[in-house]
């Protein structure tokens, strides 16, 4: 069975710092690109990051320079190191996983998990 685990959010203070992990199972993780989503409230899902199966970032503008991807494939996991905080990073964050090249859209991802809640609020 293919899973997909977030984790790792909470409440924290503006320009505070979390680190989300995504725990897969179920696929060849190593062979696979990694993205984080996020959605907030009324808004559409949106597209925050992406680590490609041979290590490659990418960033959304809006987290460049505060967000940093990583992988470890020994343990089939995503990292995402959040810093510097902002209210308007509040969401919901998902992982997703896929074959080919990273992509920017949530409906081009074989594997898709549970989210976990980033709210950043004082």
């Amino acid at each position: 069975e293919v899973q997909l685990q977030a984790s790792g959010g909470g409440l924290v203070q503006p320009g505070g710092s979390l680190r989300l992990s995504c725990a897969a199972s179920g696929f060849t993780f190593g062979a696979y690109d990694i993205s984080w989503f996020r959605q907030a409230p009324g808004k559409e899902r949106e597209w925050v990051s992406c680590i490609s199966s041979d290590g490659i970032t990418s960033y959304a503008d809006s987290v460049k320079g505060r967000f940093t991807i990583s992988r470890d494939n020994t343990k089939n996991t995503v990292y995402l190191q959040l810093n510097r905080l902002k209210t308007e990073d509040t969401a919901g964050y998902t992982c997703a996983a896929r074959l080919g090249a990273c992509a920017r859209h949530y409906v081009a991802y074989l594997y898709r998990g549970q989210g976990t809640q980033v709210t950043v609020s004082s």
